[in-house]
C-alpha cells in the first residue's frame, strides 16, 4: 500500500464579492489529489481537498518540500501499526521534517490541505464516511446525532441593495438555517446598521446572527 502520485492545482475564484478589507477579484485556492495504488471498482482511491475560499492557493510549498517528502518516503513508514492502512499522523510528521517549529502560518494551510486529502483517501478505502472512521478512532464509535453550523453569507458585492441581502437571507432561513452569519466593516457604520437592523426583523423567534468583519 503507498501513495503513488500528489498532485495540486490552483483554481482561481474570480469573483466580485467583498470582505471588510478586500474583494475576491483575485482570490485562488488549491486543490490537491492524493492518488494511492489501492483501487476500489476498479479504479485507484484518490483522496480530495482545497485549501478555502477565503486564502490563496498555497502549491509552492507544497511542491518544494511537503509532497516530495511525501513521494519520497519509505511507503511502509506512512502506515499505521498494522501495515494495512495509511496513517495521516505519519504523513504529517513527514511533512514537518526539517521544518521550524511554530510559525509560518502560511505552511500550516499547505500541510492542512494534504493531511485532508489523506484522510478522505483513508475514509474511501474503509469504505466508510470520514465522519464515523474519525469517532471511531477517536470516540469510541459514537457519533452525534445532530452537529450544530451556521450559514455565513451577507458578504459585499457592486450594486448589492438591503432587497439583495434580504433576499439571501431568507434563501438561508428557506434551507433550514437558524444561525446566520454576515458581513459588516465595509460600509459606514450607519450603512451597516441599517443592514444588520434590516436582517434582525426578518429573524423568526428560533434564529440568530451573527456579524463577521
Amino acid at each position: 500500500m503507498r501513495i503513488v502520485d500528489i498532485r495540486e492545482c490552483v483554481i482561481p475564484l474570480n469573483s466580485a464579492i467583498r470582505n471588510s478589507s478586500f474583494d475576491f477579484s483575485e482570490m485562488t485556492t488549491s486543490v490537491v489529489a492524493v492518488r494511492t495504488d489501492v483501487r476500489r471498482d476498479g479504479k485507484p482511491v484518490t483522496g480530495f481537498a482545497f485549501n478555502s475560499t477565503g486564502r490563496y492557493a498555497c502549491g509552492a510549498a507544497m511542491r518544494a518540500r511537503f509532497i516530495p517528502r511525501i513521494l519520497a518516503a519509505n511507503p511502509q513508514s506512512l502506515l499505521d501499526h498494522t501495515q494495512e492502512k495509511f496513517d495521516p499522523a505519519k504523513v504529517l510528521a513527514t511533512m514537518m521534517q526539517r521544518e521550524k517549529s511554530g510559525g509560518h502560518s502560511e505552511r500550516s494551510i499547505g500541510i492542512g490541505t494534504i493531511e485532508v486529502a489523506v484522510w478522505d483517501a483513508v475514509a474511501k478505502i474503509a469504505g466508510k464516511p470520514l465522519h464515523r472512521l474519525l469517532a471511531e478512532r477517536y470516540s469510541g464509535g459514537k457519533t452525534a446525532s445532530q452537529v450544530f453550523c451556521y450559514v455565513g453569507g451577507g458578504w459585499y458585492f457592486p450594486g448589492q441593495t438591503i432587497a439583495d441581502l434580504l433576499d439571501e437571507m431568507r434563501r438561508h432561513l428557506d434551507a433550514g438555517y437558524t444561525m446566520l452569519k454576515m458581513k459588516i466593516g465595509r460600509l459606514k457604520l450607519t450603512e451597516d446598521l441599517r443592514r444588520v437592523e434590516a436582517v434582525r426583523a426578518i429573524l423568526p423567534g428560533n434564529a440568530q446572527l451573527a456579524v463577521d468583519a
